[in-house]
């Protein structure tokens, strides 16, 4: 029963250091790594509604040259796909 005692003190105190370990290192790690993603995600929104802004305003300013580039992708668009 010795032996039985022992390995169940062992494995309670190896499932108290992978639980520490997981506090210490691993939840600041998963939480760094969230916030991260979090502001590339705002940064890329910013970018695309900035860029989604500046076409618009293209468009707006020149709307003959928008049309032109528009029919010229359209076309170019038609011919590789078919």
């Amino acid at each position: 029963m010795a032996m039985s005692d022992n390995a169940r003190e062992e494995i309670r105190n190896l499932r108290d250091q992978v639980n520490q370990l997981m506090e210490d290192r691993v939840s600041p790690a998963f939480s760094d790594a969230s916030k991260r993603a979090g502001e590339a995600a705002t940064r890329a929104r910013a970018y695309t509604e900035d860029s989604a802004e500046m076409v618009s305003e293209r468009v707006r300013d020149q709307p003959l040259i928008a049309i032109g580039v528009a029919a010229a992708v359209g076309f170019l668009f038609g011919r590789v796909t078919k």
